[in-house]
């Protein structure tokens, strides 16, 4: 798992590119959506969600997905689940300083950032994490914010 999240990070570039696809394509389905009902399609949407970007991020479901700022590393794979950069503690070597074997996620974001299109998103300040989103699909509530957007607008 962790050879493919490094990997995705070295590939930024053509998954933000792909991301960015599948993301108008989910918008473009919304109408499909919400003849079926959000309610209904949270679970199967999830179950992919988990399946996909659990293999190719260790994404851990919070709901609110930040890989496509984040150059494809997620940033909740920091022990201490820092969504805004990296903390004092990342050692000389690039590793974090609660895992020492393991390179800091956000040292691995920015790596990945530099590859990507619209690398500066990674300077934008991420919201906290609403925990009361854990193991939804962020894919679904990308559609339901889009539309809404359009709607208000």
């Amino acid at each position: 798992m962790y050879r493919l999240r490094l990997w995705s990070v070295k590939r930024a570039r053509w998954l933000e590119v792909f991301y960015s696809y599948f993301e108008k394509l989910i918008v473009w389905l919304h109408p499909l959506w919400k003849a079926i009902g959000y309610h209904r399609l949270e679970k199967p949407f999830a179950s992919s969600e988990r399946l996909v970007k659990g293999m190719l991020f260790d994404c851990q479901m919070c709901g609110q997905c930040a890989l496509s700022s984040t150059g494809m590393s997620c940033p909740m794979n920091c022990p201490k689940s820092l969504r805004n950069g990296p903390c004092g503690g990342v050692r000389s070597n690039g590793n974090c300083e609660v895992i020492a074997d393991m390179p800091c996620v956000w040292v691995q974001a920015w790596e990945g950032s530099q590859k990507m299109a619209n690398g500066s998103a990674i300077q934008h300040v991420q919201n906290a994490v609403d925990y009361r989103l854990k193991n939804q699909s962020s894919w679904l509530r990308i559609a339901q914010q889009h539309n809404q957007k359009a709607i208000e607008d």
